[in-house]
């Protein structure tokens, strides 16, 4: 009988090998060999799945913003039952107070940021538009001023309140990735701003 060769998990653990290399040695440090025995495996594995280094960094790049993209969406789905601006505050707050694999996700996204200046597509990944997030986003900003007794400016504010949010706990995130600072301090500064955002 022929063996079942689970293709994903081994994809995985090839782009586990390139977040590792990238975390402790910057992408310079990242090679096929390099990765092949990282991951324990032989050079035709790695080539077989990926045959050029870019091939390999962009996936690792890819995976690396969906897992932090599917960290937030945890988040959001275990609040249950909550008030706008708790769902708020989650949210954001998902990119800061980090545990070791969140960190690690960030530190190897800054690894690589160097590269998308030559890489379009690489940009397109690690920054992609992301429409439904930010109306997600400024829908919660609206709810929670208005549970505040706080109007808001309407819509088209909320959505760039929204994009400013986001932006803000994604900078914080990354100061907490590389210890620059403490996520009990990242969080003071992003409630610091949401408190002001709503008002009321």
């Amino acid at each position: 009988m022929p063996k079942v060769v689970d293709h994903e998990a081994r994809r995985s653990r090839l782009v586990d090998a390139v977040w590792a290399l990238a975390v402790r040695d910057g992408l310079e440090g990242v090679s096929l060999r390099k990765v092949a025995a990282e991951a324990g495996v032989s050079m035709g594995q790695v080539q077989h799945y990926y045959p050029s280094m870019e091939e390999l960094v962009r996936d690792a790049l890819r995976r690396a913003v969906q897992a932090v993209d599917a960290r937030v969406a945890q988040t959001i789905g275990a609040i249950g039952a909550a008030t706008p601006e708790d769902v708020l505050r989650t949210c954001l707050r998902a990119l800061i107070g980090l545990d070791a694999e969140g960190t690690r996700l960030l530190r190897f996204s800054l690894a690589v940021l160097g590269r998308t200046m030559s890489d379009p597509e690489m940009t397109r990944v690690l920054a992609p538009p992301d429409e439904h997030l930010l109306s997600f986003t400024a829908d919660l900003i609206a709810a929670a001023r208005a549970a505040r007794g706080n109007a808001g400016d309407g819509e088209r504010d909320d959505r760039m309140e929204a994009d400013i949010c986001w932006t803000l706990a994604t900078a914080l995130g990354v100061d907490v990735a590389v210890g620059q600072r403490s996520a009990e301090g990242a969080a003071a500064v992003l409630d610091h701003h949401l408190d002001r955002l709503l008002g009321g």
